[in-house]
């Protein structure tokens, strides 16, 4: 008996590598269709990718990966994020001399810190660009709704990871920056003032304090904005990515046009499909095509798919891989910003925001309360509501909706640079109603600014296109384009040319010497 039980222990003890794999991965290699349907279906990829996806899945154009790329960064920030968190103190007495130590004392950690921080920023851009995309493709409409909400979740949270994030170095730009941003939160200040009801009712100074913990930058925004940086926002992120990919899965995976459903060997899609090994069988059925229910995938035969494995997933990791190519290339060729210490008793001049809030910040200067809270919410609100206002039963996945949209975007952009250009330069040249009455009452001010008028006048471009078409999608293609290119310009004259207090120059140069 004793010598069957070492028997028995010697045999366990030499397949212990092949019965560890064994549990974890539970099938062999997948050699077939059926087997790559069974790798995909037997772990977590189940409720991210179907077993087979359509083939136009496979092409660039389809997406241009930008999904793919956004979640590549979330991945990548978070892997640098755990690392720069071991030497990183939350304290305005070390957080500085801290980072200096990460950029120039520990080993590889200035490639780590570049890599974070330029990841962050082109996280942002590649969310906007995503965000773009699916609007333009239609990818919007039922039944993708709900999806197109958790997108806009995910927006807002991707920008409020990036401006969190922003005030850990305590130097004088992430010190002014955020102080900026607190001051807009706090723009409802400017109409409770004009009305005289602060010392009763003051909802922009409980805004500030709720986001710094205080009136004022310092340890308790610190440590604040340091644990929704790597941990509250982090896991609603993860959250919300997690439903939003689980949604893309139940309404029918990507949003594609009807005609690709039966192309391939037909048209152009037939070229994006993979050659299957000969062992393969030509038909396979999924649990969804057979059963009864509404979902988009029932009733509905597999043709024009491919295995998600290997395919999709060799896709999927060829985007993780260009992402953290480029981040590594920008951390190698750039390094990222650290200013002086924070100095809350020296303002910097000019004190900008995060770039991506330098529209905001534009529109900001001519009106706290309209350009900080009314506005903002104003084009949250309309964007979340596209996929239902806009119900027009069309073709998924044709980017414009076809010429005529292409046509109505290519006019909407021009008239949305030049009404951006013109609300910029007019003040810049003229003044405004301050200037040519100065007892003008604030709350006239407050309404009639131009960043106000910038704003009607693109909700009455829309309107007119909708008129002149017919066609809810045409003027929602042309109050996007409007408001696209508005921030755009917004955000260039921010960036380029403000100057100290917020005054215009053409370069750098002009800027008065002190």
């Amino acid at each position: 008996m004793n010598g069957t039980g070492l028997a028995e222990f010697s045999e366990n003890l030499r397949n212990l590598p092949a019965n560890i794999k064994q549990s974890i991965f539970r099938h062999d290699k997948p050699v077939s269709d059926r087997s790559r349907s069974q790798a995909i279906f037997g772990n977590l990829f189940l409720h991210i990718h179907a077993t087979r996806s359509h083939i136009r899945t496979l092409s660039f154009a389809a997406t241009f990966g930008l999904g793919v790329a956004a979640m590549s960064l979330f991945i990548i920030l978070t892997g640098t994020g755990i690392l720069l968190m071991v030497y990183y103190m939350p304290s305005t007495q070390l957080a500085y001399d801290s980072i200096k130590d990460i950029h120039y004392v520990v080993p590889t950690g200035r490639l780590i810190r570049n890599v974070h921080r330029w990841g962050a920023h082109l996280m942002v851009v590649v969310v906007i660009l995503h965000m773009c995309r699916v609007f333009y493709a239609s990818a919007y409409k039922a039944p993708r709704e709900f999806n197109w909400l958790l997108g806009m979740m995910l927006f807002i949270l991707t920008l409020a990871l990036s401006f969190t994030g922003y005030l850990l170095p305590w130097d004088q730009l992430a010190f002014w920056a955020i102080t900026i941003g607190a001051n807009i939160a706090q723009s409802p200040r400017e109409l409770t003032d004009a009305l005289g009801i602060t010392a009763y009712f003051d909802p922009g100074g409980l805004q500030k304090e709720l986001l710094l913990g205080a009136s004022e930058v310092g340890q308790d925004a610190l440590i604040r904005f340091y644990l929704l940086h790597v941990m509250v926002l982090p896991l609603a992120l993860a959250a919300v990515a997690g439903v939003h990919f689980w949604r893309i899965r139940k309404d029918g995976g990507l949003a594609r046009p009807g005609s690709a459903q039966t192309a391939a060997g037909k048209g152009v899609y037939a070229a994006a499909e993979p050659a299957a090994p000969a062992s393969a069988p030509t038909k396979t059925y999924g649990l969804m095509c057979v059963v009864a229910d509404r979902t988009p995938a029932t009733n509905v035969e597999p043709e024009d798919t491919v295995p998600s494995w290997p395919y999709i997933l060799r896709v999927e990791l060829l985007v993780f891989m260009a992402m953290m190519l480029v981040c590594v290339v920008l951390g190698l060729l750039f390094d990222a910003p650290l200013k002086e210490l924070a100095n809350p008793s020296v303002p910097e001049n000019p004190a900008k925001a995060p770039w991506y809030f330098l529209g905001l910040q534009e529109m900001v200067s001519y009106s706290a309360f309209m350009g900080g809270l009314v506005i903002p919410a104003v084009a949250i609100v309309g964007l979340a509501l596209i996929p239902y206002l806009d119900r027009e039963p069309e073709d998924a996945g044709v980017y414009f909706s076809g010429e005529k949209g292409r046509a109505i975007a290519l006019r909407s952009l021009i008239f949305g640079v030049v009404a951006a250009v013109i609300a910029v330069a007019f003040p810049v040249n003229f003044g405004w109603l301050r200037n040519w009455f100065p007892s003008i009452p604030q709350l006239v001010i407050i309404i009639i600014n131009p960043g106000s008028l910038l704003t009607v006048a693109y909700a009455v471009w829309s309107l007119l296109v909708l008129r002149d078409t017919g066609s809810t999608r045409m003027g929602a293609i042309a109050l996007f384009t409007c408001f696209l290119a508005g921030f755009v310009i917004l955000t260039i004259v921010g960036t380029y040319f403000r100057g100290p207090n917020w005054d215009f120059y053409w370069s750098t140069s002009q800027w008065p010497v002190h």
